[in-house]
C-alpha cells in the first residue's frame, strides 16, 4: 500500500460525450480518494476538466481565437469543477483546496520551494489539494504540455511514492487498442522500450495531450524514483485497486529507478524553463557520461548562450547540438566568459547540481 500518491485525472475521464461533467463518475472518484484519506494516505489531485466543463456552460465561444476561447472556458469551468469536488468531498467530511499554477511558478528554485511549502501545509492539515494549470493566464510558451507534465512535476516535487495517470484507456499498447495482435504493455523499466514505435500521436477529445506525452512524462517521473501507473480512470474502484497494489486491474506500470536528490528532481523537470545554454565539446561530453562523478569545467565549454546569473539553470548541449543535461551555474555569464580558456578555474556546474538525461 502506498502512503502518498499524486493522481492526475484527464478530461476524458471527467466528462460525458455531450461535454458535460460526468457527476456520477466524479462522485465515484472522490469516494475512492476519501477511502484513501481515511487510511491516512496522502493524496494530491491534479484535475483536468475546467475547459471541458466550460464548454458545457458557455454558448458560442470565440472559435477563431483559441487563446481567448481557452481563457473564457477555463475561467467559467474552473468554478464549476472545483465546486463539484468541494461538495462531494464535504459529504465525507473532507476539506479540499484549489491551487492554480503556471510554469512560472516552477521556473526558479525559490518559487518551486514556495509551491512545495504550500502543498505540504495543506497535506499536514488533512486537506486535499486540487491542482490545475491556470489556463486563464497560461498561454503559448507559458503553458505546460498538459496536466500530465504538471502532475509529474508535482509528484517529483512532493516525492510521493506513486503517480497515477488516469485516462480513458487501460495503458500503453503495442499498437492501436482493439487491433488484432495488439497487447497491453503491463510493465516498462528504464529506456529499454521505444514507446514511439507503439503510441499514436492522436490527442484526446477534450485534453491537450496524448499517450506519447503520458509515456514521456511517466518515464521521466519513474527515473526520479517514483512508481508510475497509467490506467483507465473509468473503471470501477481503479484508484483504490492501484493504491492497494492488488494487481487485479490490468494497466501499465513504470518501474521506479533509485531515488535522486531533491534538487536534481527539480532540475530534471526544468529543462524547458530556461533559455540559457552551455555548449560543450566531445571530451567534456565523454567525461560527463562516464561512471565517475564529474563536474562541468570551462575547459570543455565551446560557447555560452544567454547572460545568465549565478544560480540560473543552464541547458547543456553536446557537440551534436543535442540536449544532454541541465545544471546550475556556479557563477555568472560575465565571469564564465572571462575565464573561458582557464582550464584550472572552478567548475561552471558542480556535479551536485548537474542532471544528465539518459
Amino acid at each position: 500500500m502506498y502512503k502518498s500518491i499524486t493522481i492526475k485525472i484527464g478530461s476524458n475521464v471527467l466528462t460525458r460525450p455531450d461535454r458535460q461533467l460526468d457527476l456520477e463518475r466524479i462522485s465515484h472518484l472522490t469516494d475512492q480518494i476519501a477511502e484513501l484519506h481515511q487510511k491516512k494516505i496522502r493524496v494530491i489531485l491534479v484535475s483536468s476538466g475546467a475547459v471541458a466543463s466550460g464548454r458545457g456552460m458557455v454558448s458560442n465561444p470565440p472559435k477563431k481565437d483559441p487563446v481567448s476561447e481557452r481563457q473564457l472556458l477555463s475561467s467559467v469551468g474552473q468554478i464549476k469543477l472545483v465546486s463539484t469536488y468541494a461538495t462531494l468531498f464535504e459529504k465525507h467530511g473532507i476539506t479540499c483546496a484549489q491551487v492554480l499554477v503556471t510554469k512560472e511558478d516552477f521556473r526558479t528554485r525559490e518559487h518551486y520551494l514556495n509551491m512545495k511549502n504550500c502543498l505540504t501545509t495543506l497535506l499536514d492539515h488533512n486537506i486535499v489539494p486540487i491542482i490545475n494549470e491556470n489556463d486563464a493566464v497560461s498561454v503559448t510558451a507559458l503553458m505546460f504540455t498538459d496536466n500530465d507534465e504538471l502532475a509529474g512535476l508535482v509528484a517529483t516535487m512532493m516525492n510521493t511514492q506513486a503517480y497515477f495517470i488516469l485516462s480513458n484507456v487501460d495503458g500503453i499498447f503495442t499498437g492501436n487498442p482493439g487491433d488484432k495482435g495488439v497487447e497491453l504493455i503491463e510493465e516498462i523499466s528504464g529506456n529499454e522500450t521505444d514507446l514511439s514505435a507503439f503510441i499514436t500521436t492522436k490527442k484526446s477529445n477534450f485534453g491537450r495531450g496524448g499517450m506519447l506525452t503520458k509515456g514521456r512524462v511517466a518515464r521521466k517521473t519513474a527515473a526520479a524514483g517514483i512508481e508510475v501507473h497509467i490506467a483507465n480512470g473509468t473503471r470501477t474502484n481503479i484508484i483504490v485497486e492501484l493504491a492497494m497494489q492488488t494487481g487485479k486491474i490490468k494497466h501499465t506500470r513504470f518501474v521506479a529507478a533509485p531515488p535522486r536528490p531533491a534538487v536534481k528532481k527539480w532540475m530534471a523537470y526544468s529543462a524547458d524553463f530556461t533559455e540559457h545554454e552551455v555548449h560543450i565539446n566531445k571530451g567534456a561530453c565523454d567525461a560527463l557520461s562516464s561512471k565517475k562523478a564529474t563536474s562541468l569545467l570551462l575547459a570543455g565549454v565551446t560557447s555560452l548562450k544567454g547572460e545568465f546569473n549565478k544560480g540560473d539553470l543552464l541547458r547543456i548541449i553536446d557537440q551534436n547540438n543535442r540536449l544532454i543535461g541541465i545544471g546550475k551555474a556556479q557563477y555568472d555569464y560575465r565571469k564564465a566568459q572571462e575565464h573561458l580558456h582557464d582550464k584550472k578555474y572552478k567548475p561552471l556546474v558542480h556535479y551536485d547540481y548537474l542532471y544528465l538525461f539518459t
